[in-house]
């Protein structure tokens, strides 16, 4: 680049002096009308460098030109200064804040190498790829240039160059920080340390500035160049917080993002909205729940499309066991008639996390069933909505608007063994019966059969036997499992001789534990009392072998012996097996009887 334009101090004149510049005893022969300015200049100056002039002057040089309209000049009457003073000759600076207008303004005035040398297309073209386009912030403030040069600047590849830029740049500089952020675990194992702070993500407040349309290309060019999922996210989620208009509720104590906008929001606020949501990865945990809650908030109000807001259901259905009750609670909108808050839409949540667990459950190989227990992580998580949907019932249930078909619909969509207890299901179905004191008694007792009153909690169970507000069905339900509840108790407190209370004890708890579980580890639970039965019979008929050989024994000798004290020796033999422990008159039976019982058992567990 020419020294004398790239590095003399800018040259304060105004539009009205440019006369002065060069010519200033000559007065002006040409004015030059574009948007937003009137120039009285010469034309010896542009005619020598701008290709479009020249053309203009030379068509009428008859009639001997003096007024020239540029109403289409890209950057309007201070991109046309900044060309002005280049053909008179003054000194400015090249920078990142004017190279577009620049290179789009040369463009139009036709101010290439073919009219005259280093002429400025040629110059702001070099700075820009010299200069601009090996920095990152350069790279930004132009694009936020180029959103008044459009179409212009993206014909020229301005865009594009700039894009492509930030997009190497930023993948680098998180490959870089990546580097640095390996070491050597205990074992001697190179590992990344995760907890220490991401230096190569500066970039994501710098981004913020840029129109949504712009913003919306740098990001997909950076998922193409592999920038982390992570950044991404943060980067989205910094985009929508200064994008949308924030209420004083946008964050919460948990200081997790989430995202309100206002009533009365234009039209801008729905396209960022609907591109934030197309852009977002989709690697799960990425983006923080509340987040995504607050964007679907935004989707409903400001009426999105449905392709945004099923993307968004669909996306907190996948973690929906991190969410929280205030998570859940979205307002309605729409009519003033209508619920509190929107319950369709939780309910299309719920379905979408209860369709991931159905087709996570699907699989053909029977050991995942074996090796599956409570406490594996798909089961956590299923606990933990059932816990959250019991909450949002109790939460949504005196609202007087709420039909009792939605409250049964999102009881209903949790799967019978997602809930260990019922109690919480209960005190919803409680606080519903008080605030809809006007239900039928067939909806009363619709209402009730969600509860499994086996599994009530003793506390729980008492209230139901004294609550007026149920069926008498349903109260009779309640004092029958708490009388089975108190006999199994009386029957566990019983520690003799006696093993018959306590089998019947553990059978009945037996029962209430394999209805909590789910499917999956109901199976594993039985095959592991199939295998128990199956070693204690293989124990037992190899004791009736050793007996049976033993009996043959005592037969010989009884042949060869005819003394009075064998008969007396062999009681004693016998005592000593006693394979059955001490006999009770009731529970005394022979080894070919017991044999059959256990039997019996192991068929109908299998």
């Amino acid at each position: 680049m020419d020294k004398h334009h790239s590095q003399l101090p800018l040259a304060k004149c105004s539009r009205q002096r440019y006369s002065e510049w060069v010519f200033r005893d000559v007065p002006s022969d040409i004015t030059i009308e574009v948007d937003g300015g009137t120039f009285s200049l010469h034309k010896f100056p542009l005619v020598s460098r701008s290709g479009r002039i020249r053309k203009l002057v030379a068509g009428h040089r008859d009639s001997d030109i003096s007024r020239i309209e540029l109403l289409s000049l890209p950057g309007g009457a201070e991109s046309f200064e900044l060309a002005a003073k280049f053909c008179y000759g003054v000194n400015f600076e090249i920078t990142a804040a004017n190279v577009a207008q620049l290179c789009c303004v040369s463009d139009y005035l036709e101010m290439t190498e073919d009219y005259s040398k280093n002429n400025l297309g040629s110059r702001a073209e070099e700075y820009l790829d010299i200069v601009a386009c090996k920095n990152l912030e350069m790279c930004v403030e132009v694009l936020k240039q180029c959103e008044n040069l459009l179409p212009l600047a993206d014909e020229l590849k301005i865009v594009t160059r700039c894009i492509d830029a930030i997009a190497s740049k930023a993948c680098a500089e998180q490959i870089a920080s990546s580097f640095s952020r390996l070491e050597y675990s205990s074992s001697g194992r190179l590992h990344m340390n995760r907890q220490a702070k991401c230096e190569g993500d500066w970039w994501i407040e710098d981004l913020s500035v840029l129109r949504i349309d712009l913003y919306q290309r740098v990001i997909t060019a950076m998922k193409c160049r592999g920038v982390r999922p992570e950044s991404i996210a943060a980067s989205l989620v910094n985009y929508a917080q200064k994008e949308l208009t924030k209420k004083s509720s946008s964050w919460n104590q948990s200081s997790q993002p989430k995202v309100d906008v206002v009533s009365g929001s234009n039209g801008h606020e729905k396209v960022v909205v609907e591109t934030i949501v197309s852009l977002m990865p989709v690697e799960k945990l990425v983006v923080p729940i509340t987040f995504l809650f607050g964007l679907l908030r935004s989707a409903v109000m400001l009426d999105c499309t449905v392709a945004c807001r099923l993307d968004l259901e669909r996306r907190i259905g996948s973690q929906l066991d991190i969410a929280t009750l205030d998570d859940l609670l979205i307002p309605f909108f729409r009519n003033a008639g209508d619920t509190l808050f929107d319950v369709d839409t939780v309910h299309r949540i719920l379905v979408n996390f209860f369709q991931q667990e159905d087709s996570d459950e699907d699989m053909d190989d029977v050991s995942v069933f074996e090796s599956g227990s409570p406490t594996s992580p798909s089961q956590t998580a299923l606990f933990k909505v059932a816990k959250l949907v019991d909450n949002y019932l109790a939460e949504i249930a005196p609202d007087a608007n709420l039909k009792l078909n939605k409250f049964i619909a999102i009881a209903e969509s949790l799967p019978a063994h997602a809930r260990t207890v019922h109690d919480g299901l209960y005190r919803s179905i409680d606080v519903y019966l008080k605030a809809h004191q006007a239900l039928s008694d067939p909806d009363r007792r619709r209402l009730c059969k969600l509860i499994d009153f086996q599994k009530l909690s003793q506390e729980a169970g008492s209230h139901a036997a004294q609550n007026e507000r149920l069926p008498l069905q349903s109260i009779v339900q309640v004092l029958y499992f708490e009388q089975l509840r108190l006999r199994n108790a009386l029957f566990c407190s019983y520690h003799d001789d006696d093993h018959k209370p306590t089998h019947q004890s553990w059978r009945i708890n037996s029962g209430a534990l394999s209805a909590a579980m789910s499917p999956r580890d109901n199976y594993a639970s039985l095959r592991r009392e199939n295998r128990e039965l199956k070693l204690e019979l293989t124990r037992m008929r190899m004791r009736l072998n050793d007996l049976e050989k033993d009996h043959v024994c005592m037969k010989k000798n009884m042949e060869k012996s005819n003394s009075g004290g064998f008969m007396s020796n062999f009681s004693k033999k016998i005592g000593k097996l006693n394979i059955f422990g001490h006999s009770s008159s009731r529970e005394s039976c022979s080894p070919s009887k017991r044999s059959q019982v256990t039997d019996s058992k192991l068929t109908e567990r299998t």
